[in-house]
């Protein structure tokens, strides 16, 4: 068998001399600075954003790394480490949603998203990227590359924002709006918000409500692994994964049109209320009689209403080195995904199910679904193992070699060089 590959973050020293010298190399002069934003796993609270829900994510130490350099006209050319021979280009004059096409969106539609927010200031620049975040695999490598733009911006054109927790919101907006609105991807906010604001050893419990302050929105909680003898073990199942083919946004019309029926601005509104009353379960069922008639959305807000409250659970028994108890929750959290929201594939509920079968506490897929990565809560020393375990599986199976990485709570985009 085909020994699993592991994928190490790069190193502080190895992303800004990559980065610089591929700036180098395409633009013949070098760049004002190199930025960084980390991928991240959510650890619990999937599709919930959305629907002004709960959700629990770390910052990867994977990270992508941005050398920019503004320029004073409106072009914005870019090159990867990807293809390093092709560069991208757009122009930010009189640009509309949708206007560029590729990865090149993505960057190019958060300064796009600035300039619309009324940032003016804001012109073209010249930008090279290396990342080490696995694209394609639920691990938010879009939001890596949105967040580590808007923050090189920032500081070049003088924004003022990246500095504080409060001002990195609205470049957290800029970023969303470029996933949205220029490449078509229905991004909820998790992604981002974790890439920008998570902290060293913590997870963020994030709430999406409409209208809370920063500060409201997000609450740090200590995730250390070392504490219980535990390691999160992440496996990139490397199953093609893809979330603006509609299936995303589909699922989330849904929960917008049940939130309508019930007559609510969106699904958290009742998911509070079901948690909070004395019997949860038959709340929930009075509540999902109201939609019986449509099968298929009964299901999702199911999903909705459960996993809001799972996140809550799972700080607590995480806080209280209730391991079993964290562990369970993982896994009713991708049973539902798979049953429910059925976003998992076979490549998905394949690796859950050797994890589970070879000693984790739980296993669940984390991300948007349709491809990406699984997570499992194992013993300290055992990640490898069981990574080869599963990869032994999809040998057998005739999927793609799965690919793993080590998961520490890591600290959010900052500046590099």
């Amino acid at each position: 068998m085909t020994a699993v590959e592991f994928i190490e973050p790069i190193s502080h020293e190895d992303g800004v001399a990559r980065a610089t010298e591929l700036f180098a190399k395409t633009y013949g002069t070098e760049p004002a600075g190199v930025w960084a934003a980390p991928g991240r796993v959510n650890l619990i609270g999937e599709h919930t954003d959305y629907n002004a829900g709960l959700c629990l994510p770390i910052a990867l130490p994977h990270r992508t790394f941005i050398a920019l350099k503004p320029r004073e006209d409106t072009a914005v050319r870019l090159v990867s480490d990807v293809a390093p021979d092709k560069v991208a280009s757009a122009d930010l004059e009189g640009l509309q949603a949708g206007g560029v096409d590729g990865w090149a969106a993505y960057p190019t539609g958060v300064a796009w998203a600035l300039r619309e927010a009324g940032y003016s200031q804001v012109q073209g620049f010249d930008a090279a990227f290396v990342s080490c975040v696995p694209l394609g695999s639920g691990l938010s490598s879009s939001a890596a590359m949105t967040c580590s733009t808007a923050l090189a911006l920032d500081d070049v054109y003088g924004l003022g924002y990246g500095s504080t927790d409060a001002g990195r919101v609205t470049l957290i907006d800029a970023a969303i709006k470029s996933e949205n609105d220029m490449a078509g991807a229905s991004t909820g906010g998790l992604d981002q918000n974790a890439s920008m604001r998570c902290t060293a050893g913590h997870a963020i419990l994030l709430d999406c409500r409409p209208g809370l302050t920063p500060l409201e929105s997000v609450s740090q909680q200590a995730f250390d692994l070392d504490k219980y003898g535990l390691e999160l073990l992440v496996v990139d199942t490397q199953a093609p994964h893809q979330l603006n083919d509609g299936q995303y946004a589909e699922r989330r019309a849904t929960c917008e049109k049940a939130a309508k029926r019930l007559g609510v601005d969106n699904l958290r509104v009742i998911a509070d209320q079901v948690n909070a009353a004395d019997d949860p379960a038959a709340a929930l069922t009075a509540v999902l009689d109201q939609l019986k008639d449509d099968p298929m959305m009964v299901r999702r807000v199911r999903h909705v209403i459960t996993e809001i409250g799972r996140v809550t659970e799972f700080v607590d028994a995480f806080a209280k080195g209730d391991v079993d108890k964290a562990g369970d929750l993982f896994n009713a959290s991708h049973n539902s995904l798979r049953d429910d929201y059925q976003v998992t594939v076979p490549e998905l509920d394949t690796a859950v199910n050797v994890a589970r079968a070879h000693g984790a506490y739980g296993a669940r897929m984390t991300g948007g679904g349709f491809g990406g990565s699984i997570i499992a809560l194992v013993d300290k020393g055992r990640g490898q193992e069981i990574a080869q375990l599963i990869a032994d599986e999809f040998e057998a199976q005739g999927f793609n070699a799965p690919r793993a990485l080590p998961a520490v709570a890591a600290d959010s985009a900052s500046r590099e060089a």
